[in-house]
């Protein structure tokens, strides 16, 4: 290899280094992959191709394909699974973050203890068995919060009473990228492409941390 080649070489490694250091621990640690025995499990996050129509920095919850995509550049997005809404608590609809909250309290409604009696009556933030897991973030003035989860099993499935489970993991990545006020449209429309993985992961990676 040339001088010049190396240099080069050595010039991109680090440039890629400097990225994965600067990204949340969770992207770290769960690489961008999918797909396979993977499917819906917490290594289950992809770069994906999405609709240019759809400006950055906004979230789309397609409970259709059972995702939640975060446009990170138009026409890029990250693919997360998620568990969503049994077809008695069906809805859709656009909202905005209303609030954040790190290890959220929870307390079931009084649907939810009528439904099942032994439910605790509340569960503290940080509670290893809170429902809500280590992040949420609340939709509008509504009980909807897209949020992480105790049973991380059930992603994938439709299990929920209208709010959005991720992986935990998954979960504190998307907080840690996302704002007060960002919209979020929640549709049983389709997106799912055909399996699509960045074939230019620094360039895709610098546009999720703002670079470009």
């Amino acid at each position: 290899m040339s001088v010049l080649r190396s240099s080069a070489a050595g010039v991109l490694l680090t440039g890629v280094i400097s990225l994965l250091a600067a990204l949340p621990a969770a992207a770290q640690m769960f690489p961008f992959g999918g797909g396979g025995a993977g499917s819906n499990s917490v290594y289950d996050r992809q770069i994906v191709p999405f609709s240019q129509r759809y400006a950055p920095k906004q979230i789309i919850v397609s409970f259709g394909d059972r995702r939640l995509y975060y446009i990170f550049r138009r026409g890029r997005a990250i693919s997360y699974p998620i568990a969503i809404p049994r077809a008695q608590d069906r809805w859709q609809g656009a909202l905005r973050v209303s609030m954040k909250r790190v290890n959220p309290p929870w307390t079931p409604t009084q649907e939810m203890l009528r439904e099942n009696p032994t439910l605790p009556k509340s569960v503290a933030g940080g509670d290893p068995r809170n429902p809500l897991g280590v992040r949420a973030l609340y939709l509008g003035n509504t009980l909807y919060r897209i949020h992480g989860t105790d049973a991380p099993w059930t992603i994938g499935a439709n299990v929920s009473k209208g709010c959005i489970r991720m992986h935990n993991a998954h979960v504190i990545e998307l907080y840690d990228n996302v704002t007060v006020g960002t919209k979020v449209v929640a549709t049983w429309a389709r997106f799912q492409g055909s399996g699509y993985v960045s074939t230019n992961p620094v360039k895709d990676l610098a546009g999720l941390l703002g670079f470009n």
